[in-house]
C-alpha cells in the first residue's frame, strides 16, 4: 500500500512537467457532438504548469473537472459525482462514482470517450465523442452600430402557426387570449408526465428579441437563442445572485443584479445576441451587458455556435406563459 501511495504522489509531482510538454494542442474550448444529437462542451486551461478544465455533457450545468492530465499524448480527466441507489430493503445509499474521459487531438478536431459506471453496478458504459475547436471570441460588438431588419412577430396570439413541438414529451403548448401557454401539470401520486419544448420553424442568426413572460411559483423555463444559449426563466425572486437565476445564461453567467419580479407577474425581457455576446435587460434593468458567451448551454440543440437556429422555449419543466414575442434580425 505504501508503494502505491508513493507511486501516486510521484505521478502527481510530474503533472506540471507533463502539462508543459505537449498539452498546448488541447488547450482551448471545444464544441462536442454527443450521441443522440446532443450537444457538449469542453474547456482545457493551462496555468502555472497545471492543467484544469470544465465539461458540459448534454443537459445540466457546466461542471469543473476534478483532475486533468496528459499521458502519452492523451488528455485524461475525471469528474466525480454522488449517485443514490435504492437497495432491495427500500433504503437509499449514496455512492461516489467518477466519469473518466480520454481525448486525443489532431489539428482542430478532438476525439475521445467517456467511461461511466452503470447505475446498477454491472460494468461501465462507454460513449464516443468528436468535436471541433471553438475559435477565439471576437471583441464585444458596438451595439449602437448594429442595424436591424424588419421586426418579426413570432407568435400571432391565435394559434401555433410557425411553431412546432420539440422533444418526445406530451405537447402542453397552446394559444389562449393572445398568450402562449404551456400547461405542464402533474398529478400527485401518478407517474411524472414529460412535456415538450417549443421551437420556431424559422431559424435566425443574430437578433434582438423582446417578450413578456410570466412564471408561476417555483416555475422553471428557458429561452434558447438560436437553439444554443439558454437565457434562464425561473421563479428566483428574493434569491441570491446565481448563474441559474432569472435572466442569467444558464450555469454560465449570473445576472449583475436581481431585477426579477415575484412569481405570477408579467415580466419584460429585451435580449440582444451579436457576435457571440449577449445583452439582457430584465424589467428595464440591464443585468447582462454585452457579455461574451464561452459556449453552448445544457439542453442546446447542437454545439455549433455559428449555424442559424430557432428560438426555442423550454416547456419540459413546469407551466409558463409568454406573449408579445418580437424579433428583429441583425443585418450584417
Amino acid at each position: 500500500m505504501k508503494r502505491l501511495i508513493l507511486a501516486a504522489v510521484l505521478a502527481l509531482a510530474c503533472l506540471p512537467a507533463l502539462a508543459q510538454d505537449g498539452a498546448e494542442p488541447f488547450v482551448g474550448r471545444w464544441a462536442l457532438d454527443l450521441p443522440g444529437n446532443a450537444a457538449g462542451w469542453l474547456e482545457v486551461k493551462q496555468q502555472d504548469g497545471w492543467l484544469d478544465g470544465s465539461v458540459l455533457w448534454g443537459g445540466g450545468s457546466v461542471l469543473p473537472l476534478d483532475s486533468v492530465y496528459l499521458e502519452d499524448g492523451t488528455l485524461r480527466a475525471a469528474r466525480g459525482n454522488t449517485v443514490e441507489r435504492k437497495l432491495p430493503d427500500g433504503t437509499v445509499r449514496s455512492q461516489y462514482v467518477s466519469d473518466l474521459y480520454a481525448f486525443t487531438v489532431k489539428g482542430d478536431t478532438i476525439t475521445g470517450t467517456r467511461v461511466s459506471p452503470r447505475s446498477d453496478g454491472t460494468g461501465v458504459a462507454s460513449v464516443k465523442v468528436t468535436g471541433k475547436r471553438i475559435p477565439p471570441l471576437p471583441p464585444a460588438p458596438d451595439l449602437a452600430k448594429l442595424k436591424f431588419g424588419e421586426p418579426v412577430t413570432l407568435f400571432n396570439g391565435k394559434n401555433l402557426d410557425r411553431w412546432k413541438p420539440l422533444g418526445l414529451g406530451k405537447n402542453g403548448w397552446r394559444a389562449e387570449n393572445g398568450v402562449l401557454v404551456n400547461d405542464a401539470r402533474q398529478e400527485e401520486g401518478k407517474p411524472k408526465v414529460h412535456y415538450a419544448n417549443l421551437r420556431t420553424e424559422a431559424e435566425f442568426e443574430d437578433f434582438n428579441l423582446t417578450l413578456e413572460v410570466s412564471v408561476p411559483k417555483d416555475g422553471n423555463s428557458g429561452i434558447y437563442l438560436r437553439g444554443v444559449y439558454e437565457v434562464q426563466v425561473l421563479d428566483s425572486y428574493g434569491k441570491p445572485l446565481d448563474t441559474h437565476n432569472m435572466g442569467g445564461i444558464y450555469s454560465r453567467v449570473a445576472p449583475a443584479s436581481a431585477a426579477e419580479k415575484p412569481a405570477g407577474e408579467w415580466q419584460t425581457m429585451d435580449i440582444t445576441l451579436a457576435d457571440r455576446h449577449v445583452t439582457v435587460i430584465l424589467n428595464g434593468v440591464k443585468i447582462l451587458d454585452n457579455i461574451p458567451l464561452a459556449g453552448c448551454t445544457g439542453g442546446a440543440l447542437w454545439a455549433d455556435e455559428f449555424r442559424p437556429g430557432p428560438l426555442y422555449l423550454q416547456g419540459d419543466h413546469t407551466a409558463v406563459q409568454y406573449r408579445n414575442l418580437i424579433l428583429r434580425p441583425v443585418i450584417k
